[in-house]
């Protein structure tokens, strides 16, 4: 036999024994030995291969590989780290539970590891918080809040104190999709922006999304504020709360049948009204909230959760004026295993947000709100080693109810009136794709389809040329059309209808075991609007659907960064572009409040946000913590719609409400022992863009301000710095009951930050003078928190 057909056999017979190695498939839930909780996040490690995975929000995981015999690491921050053996032969269900790390272990090899897989995936704009990390940051009056953990990273600020919502990335509040258990929440905030709605108790984790958004995620242009609530204690019951200064909170979890069925039941309630008599004060302002949740296995791969969220605030000034306003959440999760590559998740969710308010002083009350009814279907199937998939659909049905005022008695002499309510549907098809192209480089790419349908109603006003807001030349204003004609449709009918594409890609090339670089693009598409003049939602504000009038919002954002890790601590530097197409702009002098009409004083703009964001962490020793800073610069335009129109702010490009360009945030968390731990945060915020008046003029002996350029000035630096001290009176204590005391300065040194500012004429004095609006100044408090 000639020596190349000797050659070419042994080729033969090498390429089929390498076509034909078998590979198995390894698969598992991961929880924690405690409580049988699920953990979300843990990297399954395979050092003798380089590679692993991680486990999905319901702590499932699955990851193909060759035939032979591993050993397979467990491991996830405050946990110890588990090690199997494992043979394969055959597909292998292998399911753990990891214990509380009470050391630091040391397995320099496998951390280096886990560190390398986490630096590879394809995912960037992305932070992580745990419960126990949010506990650890002081806010104000001592009450431990999500929001404002969050405005401590990079790219993320709030409107100031006492302001409800959050901007990312020069974002607007609106463009944030908040989920609690995968149900919308519309309103994230207790007492005007004091506290926000998730107790801390109750939360397992939370994931914010700035950029390089998931296919799954839609109707959002900003960032996904992702919160998952715990499952409940399968193993015993436990219960935890605190008693603070203006609030307490209780949280109750056990097991309906251990290893199987489990409950959770958390509440909060603020009480700083029941003292507010013994001062002669007969205000009132408090809020209440509740959170519910039952999880149940059938069986090893069926698993059902029923969960909820019911809150509510109460506000009223005397005589004068009461309201109240919450969400409202149910879910209906089932979690199935088809086989050892296949999961999938199916949600029922209702979530309602309610508006209602009672004008006293002229007797009658205003009721609004938003409902809609989602169901969702997710996959997630792990086709091979370095291929995952991620489908599935959704669909949305929405009831819009701008407002109702009836009058509150027979003699108040206004007759009822209903502004038109309003329906639509958002459905959606997407598929993401999560691909090892290399040992360096691994992609993940994702599209989703959407569609908008604004259904029937009532009444639908008709105007000339379908224009509905006028341009007035002699005076250089925009005014109202008036209504040649109303239509009425019904429900089943389709108003307006829309539809988009909205690709969505990433990329991580791994430059070594410590670092990569990472870039994003994606476009989102958002078809609710908050209909707003403020620089933060109030519950006074309305949401309106895209339709016949109002064009949905389109946002690309593209994306680039680096990150590296070292033994103790982690680097990030990313730089952002985003615009915003049909961004809705406001005419001078809108009217919002209890208009049935709004497409008569909204004009279509556009909207721009760029910078750089840096994050420095520290993530073991005795002191931890991390500093973040943002260079940003946030803008819109609503140019003329012809030649002749000046447009908004003649047409030129100005700051947005939340354009903040400097933004620096330390947080730090110290152990000094196994009874005394101490944190700290320091915040410092370029003051928030606002217009002032520049002349004034006399009018039939009025005066009349004159206003300079929208936005062209600025509110006063907004920074502050919180301390606290947590004391754990017997740290070793061998009985169910624990306790500890935190102590905590809000704003040490006392700044009166500006919430606002505004301008009168002084009477006393017959001049104009400024007048600053301050929420907190120096703030200490006291919170007694246990656990049994």
């Amino acid at each position: 036999m000639k020596l190349k057909n000797i050659l070419w056999v042994v080729c033969l017979f090498i390429g089929i024994t390498a076509f034909s190695q078998e590979k198995y498939t390894l698969s598992g839930i991961v929880s924690e030995a405690d409580t049988g909780e699920t953990l979300f996040g843990v990297n399954v490690v395979i050092p003798a291969l380089e590679t692993g995975a991680i486990t999905n929000e319901y702590g499932f995981y699955s990851i193909t590989l060759p035939e032979g015999t591993y050993d397979v690491y467990f491991s996830t921050i405050g946990f110890a780290t588990v090690k199997n053996s494992v043979t394969l032969s055959e597909n292998t269900t292998l399911n753990n539970a990891l214990a509380i790390d009470t050391q630091q272990l040391d397995e320099v090899i496998i951390k280096t590891d886990i560190e390398a897989l986490n630096i590879r995936k394809p995912e960037m704009s992305v932070n992580r918080l745990t419960a126990e990390t949010i506990k650890k940051i002081p806010v104000v009056l001592g009450e431990k809040d999500v929001i404002k953990a969050i405005t401590l990273l990079p790219g993320v600020t709030n409107a100031g104190e006492g302001a409800s919502g959050f901007n990312v990335r020069g974002g607007a509040a609106d463009q944030n999709l908040i989920l609690l258990d995968e149900a919308t929440l519309y309103n994230s905030s207790h007492l005007f922006g004091f506290f926000s709605v998730f107790n801390p108790d109750a939360i397992k984790d939370l994931t914010l999304y700035k950029g390089g958004i998931p296919a799954r995620y839609g109707g959002r242009i900003s960032s996904v504020l992702d919160i998952y609530q715990k499952d409940g204690n399968k193993k015993q019951f436990k219960a935890n709360g605190g008693i603070g200064l203006v609030a307490s909170r209780l949280l109750l979890e056990g097991p309906i049948k251990k290893d199987t069925a489990s409950f959770l039941v958390g509440g909060r309630s603020s009480y700083a009204h029941l003292f507010l008599p013994l001062f002669d004060n007969d205000n009132i302002a408090y809020f209440y909230d509740l959170n519910t949740k039952i999880s149940y296995n059938l069986n090893e791969k069926n698993r059902i959760f029923l969960s909820g969220y019911f809150g509510r605030d109460v506000f009223s000034i005397a005589d004068s004026f009461s309201n109240n306003f919450g969400n409202a959440t149910i879910n209906l999760r089932w979690n199935h295993i088809f086989n050892d590559k296949l999961f999938s998740n199916l949600s029922l969710i209702y979530s309602d947000y309610y508006y209602g308010l009672e004008l006293n002083f002229v007797e009658f009350d205003f009721d609004s709100g938003i409902q809609n009814f989602n169901l969702k279907y997710d996959f997630t199937h792990y086709l091979s080693d370095n291929l995952k998939l991620q489908y599935g659909l959704n669909g949305i049905y929405y009831q819009f109810n701008p407002g109702e005022i009836n009058p509150t008695t027979e003699t108040s002499g206004i007759n009822p009136f209903k502004l038109t309510d309003k329906y639509a549907t958002e459905n959606a098809l997407y598929a993401d794709a999560e691909i090892e192209v290399t040992d360096q480089l691994s992609v993940q790419a994702g599209l989703r389809f959407s569609t908008f349908n604004r259904l029937g109603q009532d009444a639908l006003n008709v105007y000339s040329n379908d224009n509905p807001i006028l341009y007035n030349s002699d005076l250089d204003i925009y005014q109202k059309a008036t209504p040649i004609d109303t239509i009425s449709f019904k429900r089943s009918e389709t108003i307006k209808s829309f539809a988009n594409l909205e690709p969505r890609i990433a990329a991580a090339f791994q430059l070594n075991e410590t670092s990569s670089v990472k870039a994003s693009y994606n476009r989102t598409a958002q078809y609710i609007h908050l209909i707003s003049n403020t620089t933060s939602p109030t519950p006074f504000d309305i949401y309106a659907p895209s339709g016949k009038f109002i064009e949905p919002q389109l946002a690309d954002q593209v994306a680039a960064g680096f990150f590296k890790k070292f033994e103790n601590y982690s680097f990030e530097v990313e730089t952002f572009y985003k615009t915003v197409s049909n961004r809705l702009d406001y005419v001078d002098d809108a009217d919002l409040i209890a208009n049935d009409a709004v497409e008569q004083i909204l004009l279509n703009g556009e909207a721009r946000a760029y910078g750089l964001e840096l994050l420095f962490r520290k993530t073991e020793g005795k002191l931890t913590g991390w500093i973040a800073y943002t260079l940003s610069k946030s803008e819109q335009r609503t140019p003329g719609r012809t030649t002749e129109e000046i447009g908004i702010n003649n047409g030129q490009w100005y700051n947005s409400a939340w354009d903040k360009p400097h933004d620096i945030s330390v947080t730090a968390q110290y152990e000094l022992n196994k009874k005394w731990s101490f944190s700290a945060n320091g915040i410092y915020q370029t003051g928030r863009p606002s217009t002032f008046p520049n002349g004034q003029y006399e009018f039939n002996n009025i005066v009349v301000p004159v206003y300079e350029a929208r936005n062209s000035s600025r509110l006063a630096a907004f920074h502050h710095i919180d301390i606290a001290a947590t004391w754990t009176p017997k740290p070793n204590n061998p009985k169910r009951w624990k306790s500890e005391w935190v102590f905590s300065v809000y704003n040490i040194y006392n700044r009166r930050n500006a919430a606002s500012l505004s301008f009168r004429e002084n009477t006393d004095i017959g001049q104009n003078e400024a007048v600053r609006l301050s929420i907190f100044g120096i703030i200490p408090a006291i919170t007694y928190n246990f656990k049994f």
